[in-house]
């Protein structure tokens, strides 16, 4: 076609070239930095997307963009510096840049109204007053659930009926979400704060009552009263040892009452932290917290202090004779993050502990399951607010409470 003509178009021009480069470059980056030495890691609340299969038929070319952008060599620092840029120069909330980080894909359930901000648009982090801050998926999982609350509340009774039907006590306790229990430090005015607020009424009035869930938020503030602490850190996400404590405490009444007549805690030793929300925001910080002591017999201590995310499963042991105060059964603990900071108390508090992340007992098979849970007495699973709120966890799925009810029949107490 003569060049002249008003349908020409160049079939090479340098547009098009620029483009071919910029899309080879983009694809194959990941590869060269393979070879080169360098790995990416996951730094959002998710895993990185793997390569996807020639099996795969089309989907091949459909999911090869997301793990090309996964990849992407020095990614992280680009999406820190992209928030350093937008929160300090433009004022934009932490996180805007690139909406909120989450390993739950945010179906809404039918009944529930849907959002006028999208959930892309939920910031990660929440500044606060007094410089706290907040992590944004305590509010966009609310918004955005997966299961509404019946089905929340049907799932962990079936889950208690799994376990109690083998001869084993059940309990379940859940971690606040750190919005929940230090309402007073959110500003005024948030994204979601509406549908965040509508959600978390219904289930803080439901799962406590129809599910026997103990409810920590009272006791959190008993604790920092007693102890004249905050029980959550300004700039992480978790409670710190203090709001451990509590939930050892409530746990322990639960299992076996009055046990913690004799306990005695006396406050520790400072020690640093990595301070999850400020590393969102594209810093690293440490924050300060008290470890504390806690003598079953009010005589002795038995802390221990074990660095542990129980994605390999801790088990500790207490040997010689029964120490008053101490529970002598065996108590397997299926927990998150959060149970991180009661680990210290609860290998205090029980002669023979395992804590595993529930990460490893939703995706184990009867006999991994059996070979974890087989011998306890007791089991405690532990949630935080915002996975639980949102339905999300994988141990509220059928077919895993039927999997973890087979182990534990077949292995009865």
């Amino acid at each position: 076609m003569p060049q002249e003509h008003n349908l020409y178009r160049p079939r090479h021009s340098a547009k098009q070239r620029t483009a071919l480069v910029c899309a080879v470059v983009f694809f194959l980056a990941p590869a060269l930095s393979f070879v080169l030495g360098v790995r990416a890691e996951p730094f959002e609340n998710r895993e990185l997307h793997d390569f996807p299969s020639l099996a795969d038929g089309w989907s091949f070319f459909t999911d090869l963009p997301a793990w090309a952008t996964d990849h992407l060599p020095l990614r992280e620092a680009g999406v820190e510096a992209a928030d350093a840029v937008g929160t300090g120069l433009f004022g934009d909330p932490p996180g805007a840049q690139s909406g909120a980080r989450s390993g739950t894909a945010g179906v809404q359930p039918e009944d529930e109204p849907k959002q006028v901000v999208p959930r892309d648009l939920y910031p990660r982090v929440i500044s606060g007053k007094d410089d706290w801050l907040f992590l944004g998926e305590d509010i966009a999982s609310k918004c955005f659930p997966v299961m509404d609350v019946d089905h929340v509340v049907a799932a962990l009774n079936k889950l208690r009926h799994a376990v109690e039907a083998s001869g084993r006590k059940f309990v379940l306790v859940v971690a606040p979400n750190k919005t929940t229990a230090m309402p007073e430090r959110l500003p005024d005015d948030y994204v979601g704060k509406e549908c965040a607020a509508a959600r978390s009424e219904e289930f803080w009035r439901r799962i406590p009552a129809e599910t026997g869930a103990i409810d920590l938020r009272e006791p959190l503030r008993r604790t920092a009263e007693q102890l004249d602490t905050d029980t959550y850190s300004a700039v992480d996400s978790h409670w710190n040892f203090a709001g451990g404590l509590t939930m050892t405490y409530a746990v322990a009444e639960q299992i076996s009452p009055g046990i913690t007549r004799t306990w005695q805690i006396e406050q520790g030793k400072l020690r640093d932290w990595p301070a999850d929300l400020v590393r969102l925001l594209g810093r690293s910080e440490t924050w300060d917290l008290h470890e504390y002591t806690l003598a079953p017999d009010g005589k002795e201590d038995l802390t221990r202090y074990i660095a542990s995310d129980f994605k390999v499963p801790l088990r500790t042991r207490q040997f010689g004779e029964e120490v008053t105060g101490v529970y002598n059964g065996n108590v397997g603990v299926v927990a998150d993050s959060f149970t991180q900071f009661a680990s210290p108390f609860l290998a205090a508090t029980n002669r023979n502990l395992l804590i595993a992340h529930s990460d490893i007992v939703a995706s184990g098979d009867a006999h991994q399951i059996a070979e974890l849970l087989g011998d306890r007495d007791v089991v405690v699973f532990e949630f935080v607010e915002r996975i639980l709120a949102n339905g999300g966890s994988s141990l509220l799925r059928d077919d895993v409470i039927g999997t973890i009810g087979k182990a534990l029949a077949d292995n009865p107490r």
